[in-house]
């Protein structure tokens, strides 16, 4: 009986193919209208998705976020050439983005400010980038092809001068900066590098701060695409991501609002 109704479905669609065809076309530019195609940085993914559900609420569009690696990202923008919005992890992937011709306009949002963490009791007794050298100890960082966080730690520790004996230590990379603290929460390393607001509450890990002059705080930005179906609409996300409403969302969720006196230094970052 599935079968049969099967090929009367057919039938159907063959003695008007027109009218199926119209149909389709109409709601796939309907989709196009109502929805926003953002690229972000997987370590916003909390904030974003509630601001995305705000602003589907005010203005009747919907956003359909792809989370991954800021490098990633960048890399899927360019090859299909789609997509209306960008925010990674960190400018410099907007200086990236802009060479290549692919950005439009950006502000600027919030600040990533990287921290240790180690399990929950730190069983290794990291207390400092240092400690992450020493003997027995296993690493996880993330990956410099993929993420903001991982070209941000290969810079840090090669300032330091300690990058090749951390590299001996480390176990593993991962494509995201959840990936780590996801790592570490389940016990799998004994530390990794990661943004401070993804664990800011979270029980499974334990904080390190790094000091300040060994540290790289990076800039959060957000930016339409030229490749925009749909610039208006794109603009007005941004927008409403740098407004009041979005950056209470991300103070909520334990990000440093931009700008910030601590980090007046990095206004060129």
């Amino acid at each position: 009986m599935l079968f049969i109704g099967c090929i009367g479905d057919q039938d159907n669609a063959i003695t008007d193919p027109d009218s199926v065809d119209a149909s389709n076309l109409i709601a796939d530019e309907q989709n196009s209208e109502n929805s926003l195609l953002v690229y972000c940085g997987a370590g916003m993914r909390l904030p974003m998705d509630e601001i995305g559900e705000l602003f589907e609420e005010e203005y009747g569009t919907s956003i359909q976020y792809n989370y991954a690696g800021s490098n990633t990202l960048l890399t899927q923008m360019e090859l299909t050439g789609e997509g209306d919005v960008y925010m990674p992890g960190a400018t410099y992937y907007f200086e990236v983005a802009a060479e290549k011709g692919l950005i439009d306009n950006f502000s600027k949002v919030a600040y990533h400010v990287p921290v240790i963490i180690t399990p929950a009791g730190n069983p290794a007794n990291i207390s400092s980038l240092e400690d992450l050298t020493n003997d027995d100890v296993d690493v996880i960082l993330g990956d410099p092809e993929a993420a903001a966080i991982g070209v941000l730690c290969q810079k840090m520790l090669t300032n330091m001068g300690i990058y090749e004996q951390v590299e001996d230590n480390v176990i593993a990379k991962g494509a995201t900066v959840n990936e780590l603290v996801t790592y570490i929460s389940l016990d799998q390393a004994d530390a990794s590098i990661v943004w401070e607001d993804l664990v800011r509450d979270n029980e499974d890990v334990n904080v390190i701060e790094i000091p300040e002059d060994e540290n790289i705080v990076k800039i959060v930005p957000i930016a339409t695409l030229k490749s925009s179906e749909n610039p208006e609409i794109a603009g007005e996300f941004v927008q409403f991501v740098v407004s009041d409403e979005g950056r209470a969302v991300f103070e909520e969720y334990g990000f440093t609002l931009y700008p910030d006196e601590k980090y007046a230094y990095l206004e060129d970052n």
